[in-house]
């Protein structure tokens, strides 16, 4: 008689049931062989089964064969097929995966342990063997035999007490969707987390989608365009050394229908504020968006460049915007596909908007200050001036870098005058400032701890005009002066090279003449060095950067879960394909630091140049950046550095998603680059590095 296999599922403990694999084996028989009936004889099979964490494994061509069922191999992929009266199982070798197809349809489960191969035999639970072909089995503890009998008909009985509860089987994902799995009896035992996949069907192999430590929360799943297709969706649990516990599979499909929203503004809403707050609502991870932002009554035309797709933008209306605009948000896939959202249509009257920054009421200037116009209006011109309180004497300023000297002494008023494209002018609101007034010279070519191993250029920077300046240099150990240059003409530049062999500790000041007195610059102490200087250097050859990189990767991803594809790429772009990476400049020594942190590692530090400013000129100064025994300890001690800052709980929450993990760097502050999110996502992109995030179950 044709049996009919009831592929449903029945849930119950995988510890009461007379089909279970065993789950004790007293020691006297650890050494007994395992015997095989099939249908009441006795079935030789060569390997014999065994037992492997506490599981009867058989070798399931024997068993298959010996009930009439058709078994295949496919070498390259490393897949075992069974065919009988018209059900089709497919499993894979070390995947706790398993398909059901029947004409019903096609189904999934999972293994408590995956398949394996024995002496060239694939070898699977005795459970499996219920399963897949609807037939009885009984362990028989005392006799250590495995009695298979197919005139007793079996259900598919699931080997986990779990189930996805969200999503049903053969659903249809069309956007952002949240994963819970009911757990109906208790957790798993030794359960840490878990994890949602999705999985290719062809290939059993995917990403991550969703994961957490909490196994009974519900995670936002936002798919991205990619993955789009017939999947499997599987909710997996497992233990704190990351061992597979427990997990539950159905088939979906993913068929995003992409749903934009500009979020900020309504339909026909008016606009008189000066600064507007606008968002992005999308149903799907987008590598980045753009917001544009169009004039219809001028044909203005804007559109920004990428930004976070769940961060902002601030729109800044201008009096030219005064009338209609039309708003839209717009949604970049990771292959540069355009999705976007409906067009608001509002209105703008802004109302002019002038003022003077730089300074504040009540400020005293003792300093040089840089003046601008706060306006929201396009000027033509603007000049900056200040006006006498005891003479009502109006001063425009030759710059909006305005340090005051003595004709300019007590109370002021300052405000910006401009004038429009069409020639009209307007003027800001005064603020009131106190000058002291103070003659005052600032030095400028040299700062504050500057390593000076070259040409440098000296000037300095006065409220007075002077009648005379000389530079003078102090050895600071033995006392020594020597003026480096010296003149009439306060502006004249002069440049200073170090003698070599000076090596040393040095300060440097600007003396200057100003009518019958003498005004000095601060005393700026640097170092020079004209000795050998090193430079960054590679780490290995530029084409070998990537499989160096990527194996790192790849470790590191299966112990934290951290995207291999999103730490490749950080360390691409950090070391330039691994050809910059820094060493101490005195003496040469090799970092290995290959994502340019500074402080001290397991190897120390080296000494590298970072930048700083001085008196409004950039100059570069020593910095400390760790150093490592080898590239391991720098990969490792970058995830470290990740997983344990409470600042980058946002980037943890995300880790295992190379695109949002990318723009959740950027806000938890990692770069300053505006564009160093999007640089990341464009190497992954490009040298489709997200294949370095596939996995299994």
């Amino acid at each position: 008689m044709k049996k009919k296999y009831l592929y449903k599922y029945i849930f119950a403990s995988l510890f009461v049931t007379a089909t279970v694999a065993i789950n004790f084996v007293p020691k006297v028989y650890a050494d007994t062989p395992i015997q095989l009936v099939i249908d009441g004889d006795k079935v030789t099979a060569d390997p014999e089964p065994f037992i492997k964490d506490d599981r009867t494994l058989v070798p399931i061509r024997v068993v298959a064969e010996n009930l009439n069922a058709e078994v295949t191999w496919d070498n390259d992929n490393r897949i075992v097929h069974i065919s009988k009266d018209g059900n089709e199982i497919e499993l894979r070798i070390d995947s706790h995966l398993v398909e059901y197809t029947n004409e019903e349809g096609t189904s999934y489960s999972m293994l408590d342990v995956a398949p394996l191969i024995e002496e060239d035999r694939t070898f699977v639970p005795i459970r499996f063997i219920s399963n897949a072909l609807g037939v009885g089995i009984e362990w028989d503890n005392n006799k250590r035999t495995v009695y298979v009998d197919s005139s007793v008909e079996s259900e598919v009985v699931p080997f986990f007490d779990v189930e996805i509860s969200s999503v049903e089987s053969g659903q249809t994902i069309e956007g952002t969707t949240y994963l819970e799995t009911e757990i109906p009896t208790q957790v798993p035992k030794g359960a840490a987390e878990i994890k949602y996949l999705l999985l290719d069907r062809d290939t059993a192999r995917g990403v991550v989608v969703a994961r957490g430590t909490d196994l009974a929360a519900s995670y936002k799943w936002m798919p991205a365009m990619e993955d789009n297709g017939e999947k499997v969706l599987v909710a997996a649990f497992y233990n704190d050394k990351g061992d597979f516990l427990a997990g539950h599979a159905i088939s979906v499909t993913v068929d995003i229908k992409p749903d934009i929203k500009l979020t900020g503004l309504d339909e026909g809403e008016l606009v008189t504020e000066d600064r507007v707050p606008l968002a992005a609502e999308l149903n799907f991870s987008a590598a980045y968006v753009k917001y544009e932002i169009i004039n219809p009554d001028t044909d203005a035309y804007y559109i920004s460049s990428g930004l976070d797709p769940l961060g902002g933008f601030t729109m800044i209306p201008v009096m030219e915007d005064n009338g209609n605009m039309a708003l839209r948000v717009i949604a970049f896939d990771t292959a540069g596909n355009e999705y976007s959202s409906k067009t608001i249509n509002v209105k703008v009257d802004v109302a002019r908007k002038l003022n003077l920054g730089g300074v504040v009421e009540g400020q005293t200037i003792d300093k040089s200050v840089s003046l601008f116009a706060s306006k929201n209006f396009n000027v033509s011109t603007s000049e900056y001036v200040a006006v006498d309180l005891n003479t009502g004497k109006e001063t425009v300023l030759n710059s909006n870098s305005w340090f005051p000297g003595p004709d300019m002494t007590g109370s002021k008023q300052l405000y910006v005058r401009v004038k429009d494209s069409n020639g009209n002018l307007y003027t800001s609101d005064k603020i009131t400032v106190n000058v002291n007034g103070t003659p005052q010279v600032l030095l400028q070519g040299v700062g504050p701890g500057q390593v000076v191993s070259g040409p440098v250029t000296l000037k300095v920077k006065s409220n007075v005009a002077l009648d005379s300046i000389k530079y003078i240099l102090t050895n600071k150990k033995t006392g020594e002066t020597k003026i480096i240059g010296e003149g009439d003409n306060y502006l004249t530049e002069y440049a200073y090279t170090p003698e070599t062999g000076i090596e040393g500790s040095y300060s440097i000041k600007a003396e200057a003449k100003y009518q019958d007195s003498t005004i000095n610059t601060e005393e700026v102490s640097f170092t020079v060095y004209t000795k050998q200087l090193y430079a960054a250097k590679p780490i290995v050859e530029k084409e070998k950067f990537m499989d160096f990189a990527s194996g790192l990767a790849t470790d590191a991803k299966e112990v934290t879960g951290m995207s291999a594809a999103l730490q490749t790429a950080q360390a691409i772009l950090e070391t330039g394909w691994g050809q910059s990476v820094p060493v101490d400049k005195y003496d040469g020594q090799l970092s290995n630091n290959l994502f340019g942190v500074k402080g001290t590692g397991s190897a120390g530090s080296v000494t590298s140049n970072t930048w700083e400013e001085y008196n409004g000129v950039s100059f570069r100064i020593d910095a400390e950046f760790r150093a490592y025994n080898n590239v391991s300890e720098s990969w490792a001690d970058h995830n470290e550095l990740l997983l344990t800052k409470s600042r980058y709980q946002p980037f943890r929450d995300v880790m295992f998603d190379s695109t949002q993990g990318a723009w959740a760097l950027r806000r938890c502050g990692y770069a300053t680059d505006s564009q160093y999110s999007i640089k990341l996502i464009n190497i992954i992109n490009l040298y489709n590095l997200k294949s370095l995030d596939e996995t299994t179950i």
